[in-house]
């Protein structure tokens, strides 16, 4: 674990009344006093935090959640650990701010650490207040967002300091599905302490204040002799580009904690209840006409998929998740006529929108929240394949592939899929057709569904007579043409029942919503088991 830092040595104890002080009154007096200086803390302390760039836990928490909301538990808690000069160092709260409050109205439970006190570093009692409103929020199945800000473990009081991780482990896997969780980086993460919000719903970080790593630089220094900052280890850049542990980075803590919010917004309160609506003033009628223009007829022309959602969702606002990491596919939370919905949509403007392993890892964990957080998903199409190559071979694309198509076939939500353009081979069945359990799929009249693309496919099947003829070139660009025409027209897939209609682009927001709205009571039960197996 690193080094605790910023100690605040200064105990606050609880003043003493005498005996000739009997008034119930004075005894509120100083419990006001005392509770003041608990949030007011060391002032010399705060001016520290600041200078770092960082803000102090109650200005944090001032942030995230509505004016008056907050409503602290066990703010008088402090350690009992003996040692290594603890004994003298006892400050209220012991390093951790816990307790509930709202936002936008709606009930969140939330626990910060302090980095003023113990560097935010994890001890016995520091733990107990975590598990304690970790269980509250279970109990009250209300959100829980943890804002992280700690040296890792205690080092003084040693393994019963490290065992408090096992609780908050434990707990965040039985809330698992149960009750969105998210995990707000805003300063040091590192050790066993990373897990947790590994193990959490969403992870959001702060660019240069905030890193995440299991060994810190000079750990891998010293047993691989390679150099590495903080920040190039584990900062938000490499966990939002590289690592893919974290699903949104930003500049400042002011904006992270307003984004918080907003995602807070667009989730339900908890696994029994479906995510909250809200009135839309844009029309459900809406045309969008500008998706027969913005997507080209031809296969192998780029364009951002992020149009074609703007276009058709809710005041053209949504929530991109993991926007950086595999960007050949696209993740997103809106709203379709007032209602949540999650958007998953293979990005033609990077690698083609081809699946690979991350791309395929992405979108399961993706498909897998929405699903237990009763979101209908909405996946849009255009698919040339699985990304080819003996490093994707090697690395596992079978078994990523296949956790993919795991999230899918175990989705009991609304589930509606629209071919865009192409959809070739193992992929479009991977990315929700009909064969794997979508209730409804559309597809656009310039759609391509099958196995592969026709220069591949005639290449395979007429290999003989293009090999033959006195010009191969003339002769397979023949082929190609007859294995379209026969094959790869718009209403092949139509004719045979594999979508379910050829629709108008400018027609995709109406047709979704008049198709969720029928939806929205779906019920699906599973088999009776203890869990599945998925791939991993």
């Amino acid at each position: 674990m690193p080094p605790m830092t910023e100690v605040n040595t200064a105990p606050l104890d609880a003043p003493r009344s005498t005996v000739e002080e009997s008034s119930l009154r004075d005894r509120a007096r100083e419990l006001h006093a005392l509770k003041r200086s608990v949030d007011e803390g060391d002032p010399a302390a705060a001016e520290r935090q600041h200078a770092k760039g960082k803000l102090t836990v109650r200005e944090r928490l001032h942030l995230l959640l509505d004016e008056d909301s907050f409503t602290e538990i066990e703010p008088l808690r402090r350690h009992r650990a003996t040692g290594f000069g603890l004994e003298a160092r006892r400050p209220h709260t012991d390093g951790v701010v816990t307790g509930w409050g709202t936002v936008h109205g709606r009930q969140v439970f939330v626990y910060a650490h302090d980095f003023r006190i113990f560097g935010g570093a994890l001890g016995e009692s520091h733990a107990e207040k975590i598990h304690k409103v970790m269980d509250l929020a279970i109990a009250a199945g209300a959100p829980l967002v943890s804002l992280n800000d700690g040296a890792g473990a205690r080092i003084q009081e040693g393994v019963s300091a490290l065992a408090g991780y096992g609780g908050i482990f434990q707990r965040n896997t039985r809330a698992s599905g149960v009750i969105p969780q998210i995990s707000v980086m805003l300063g040091p993460c590192a050790g066993g302490a990373a897990y947790s919000p590994a193990l959490t719903d969403f992870v959001f970080m702060v660019r240069d204040t905030s890193q995440m790593f299991i060994t810190g630089p000079d750990v891998v220094r010293a047993v691989t002799g390679e150099e590495m900052t903080q920040n190039g280890l584990g900062g938000a850049d490499v966990h939002a580009e590289t690592s893919g542990v974290a699903h949104f980075a930003y500049d400042d803590e002011e904006t992270c904690l307003e984004e918080v919010r907003y995602l807070l917004s667009l989730l339900p309160a908890n696994n029994r209840e479906l995510p909250p609506r809200e009135p839309a003033d844009d029309p459900a009628g809406r045309r969008c006409e500008a998706l027969s223009d913005l997507v080209p007829i031809r296969g192998n022309q780029a364009y951002d998929v992020r149009r074609v959602i703007e276009d058709v969702v809710d005041e053209h606002e949504y929530l991109e998740v993991h926007e950086r990491w595999a960007p050949n596919v696209v993740c997103a939370l809106a709203r379709l006529d007032g209602g949540v919905v999650g958007i998953v949509a293979n990005q033609p403007a990077s690698m083609a929108g081809v699946l690979d392993i991350h791309s395929s890892e992405k979108a399961a964990r993706f498909v897998q929240m929405c699903d237990a957080f009763s979101i209908p998903l909405v996946t849009l199409l255009d698919v040339p394949g699985f990304l080819p190559g003996v490093d994707q071979e090697h690395g596992g694309i079978i078994r990523h592939g296949a956790k993919l198509l795991y999230a899918y076939c175990n989705a009991t939500v609304p589930r509606i899929s629209v071919v865009l353009r192409k959809a070739y081979g193992g992929a479009y069945i991977v990315m929700d057709s009909r064969s794997v359990g979508a209730d409804l799929a559309f597809a656009w009249p310039g759609n391509e569904i099958a196995v592969m693309g026709a220069e591949g496919a005639a290449n395979v099947i007429f290999r003989r007579q293009i090999a033959a003829a006195d010009d191969p070139d003339a002769m397979r660009e023949l082929m190609v043409k007859e294995y379209k025409a026969e094959l790869m027209h718009p209403y092949y897939a139509a004719e045979r029942g594999l979508v379910d209609d050829v629709i108008d682009p400018a027609d995709t927001r109406s047709v979704l919503i008049r198709s969720l709205a029928m939806l929205r009571a779906k019920h699906a039960d599973l088999p009776s088991r203890k869990h599945g197996n998925p791939p991993t």
